[in-house]
């Protein structure tokens, strides 16, 4: 099993960070590997077990259920449904929590999964960067934010 963790911290009040990453089918306004999503089914993004489907820039369809969500603890959970990359039996946990030195978010991202023999590190290396680190960044650009140890937007 392959497991990749990624964290970052931004520059922006928890709660601001929060209100970007809560909507389950909102990554599609930030994340530029994503071209569009839809919720299957009419049921609102923040259903337990509702079940997004989006398409990637190159075309590929994947779907993703929502496995936790808690506003309390700002964290949700999702696993892989349906994907063209081996990633199996993948479930992801996302959390933030409050810096208060400077008012800013902690943000943690991680993953479980399995993959064919001999993949391991390549998949873990697209999942930590083009999915994770990616995400980091482009939330920054959908916010406006710099990067905290560069002062770089």
């Amino acid at each position: 099993m392959v497991k990749v963790v990624k964290s970052t911290i931004m520059d922006a009040p928890v709660e601001a960070v929060w209100e970007v990453l809560r909507d389950f089918n909102g990554h599609d306004q930030w994340h530029p590997a994503v071209a569009d999503s839809a919720i299957e089914r009419g049921l609102p993004s923040d259903k337990i077990g509702c079940v997004r489907r989006f398409h990637l820039a190159d075309g590929s369809e994947l779907r993703e259920q929502l496995l936790t969500l808690s506003d309390s603890d700002m964290a949700f959970s999702y696993c892989l449904l349906d994907t063209p990359v081996p990633l199996l039996n993948y479930v992801a946990h996302v959390r933030l929590l409050p810096v208060t030195d400077g008012d800013r978010a902690f943000w943690h991202w991680e993953s479980r999964f399995d993959t064919p023999a001999g993949r391991e590190e390549e998949l873990a290396a697209m999942v930590g960067e083009q999915i994770y680190e990616g995400g980091f960044t482009a939330v920054r650009e959908h916010m406006g934010l710099a990067h905290a140890e560069t002062g770089e937007a």
